[in-house]
């Protein structure tokens, strides 16, 4: 008897984790079907100039992906700041178009947005046997791994309006959440195939050590020195890069402009030639 219960306590309990996940799915399909408001498109079109290179289809989705991550995702104003609505599409819209043409869950371990109105300052910590706190930094973003973004709406929207420097503290903190998908923040975000794993790691380690070499010696690159403090960052300024520089980055790296492709499965090169 007492097996039988415990048999029919987990069938329960797997059940009800069906249904959950059925009505989530629900509601995400709900959501990404929604209209989309005309304000909206109007907030990325004034401060998303990425969006404007989008071909319809990707709009499309864009607007779908933005509804998903609003209807599911928590923005909180800290400092004194407002939360508005340009606050909230700019920062969805430009988190959302790393999701476009993949197979997604929408940031699946990401709760909150914690936003303030400029640069902020956060505790700098040492890791060794224990966390120890060594002094304090300002910071214009971080990632964490177990729910939370933070962002600093200055620098949110500096970096939107300028596609071409290669800085943008969204896709950059983003891209953090995407590596940090497996639990690991460690370059090496989930690939479709176990079979990618391979030249995902030959391709990044090798312009990775190299990007760390021309650090030490003070020579400009196209991938941004803080890549070079270590695998975590390296990918998440390479996506700053692929998607603010991609024809210095394709020139200079191909072999890693295609690697980087293959995972993103859009082509920012392709967007501005179509767009003169």
């Amino acid at each position: 008897m007492g097996r039988f219960i415990l048999i029919v306590a987990v069938a329960c309990v797997i059940l009800a984790w069906f249904l959950r996940a059925r009505r989530r799915q629900a509601r995400r399909e709900r959501l990404f079907s929604s209209p989309f408001p005309d304000d909206w498109v109007r907030i990325l079109e004034q401060n998303v100039p990425l969006y404007q290179l989008l071909s319809e289809p990707l709009r499309r989705e864009l607007h779908g992906h933005i509804n998903v991550f609003l209807g599911e995702k928590n923005l909180e104003g800290c400092g004194g700041l407002k939360v508005t609505d340009e606050i909230r599409v700019t920062i969805a819209a430009q988190a959302c178009i790393l999701l476009l043409n993949r197979k997604t869950k929408c940031y699946p371990r990401l709760v909150s947005i914690l936003v303030y109105p400029s640069a902020y300052v956060a505790n700098k910590v040492r890791q060794g046997v224990s966390t120890e706190v060594v002094g304090q930094q300002a910071r214009l973003g971080e990632s964490w791994q177990h729910g939370t973004v933070v962002l600093s709406w200055d620098d949110v929207i500096r970096g939107a309006r300028d596609i071409k420097d290669g800085h943008n503290v969204v896709l950059h903190e983003f891209a953090h959440q995407l590596d940090q998908e497996d639990g690991s923040a460690d370059g090496t975000p989930i690939l479709e195939q176990r079979s990618s794993y391979v030249v995902w790691a030959r391709v990044l380690s090798r312009d990775y050590e190299e990007l760390r070499k021309k650090a030490r010696r003070g020579r400009r690159t196209v991938i941004g020195h803080y890549g070079a403090t270590n695998e975590a960052e390296f990918f998440a300024v390479l996506t700053e890069t692929f998607f603010e520089k991609p024809r210095q980055l394709q020139t200079k790296h191909p072999e890693l402009y295609e690697e980087i492709k293959d995972f993103y499965k859009v082509d920012p090169l392709a967007w501005r030639e179509e767009n003169g």
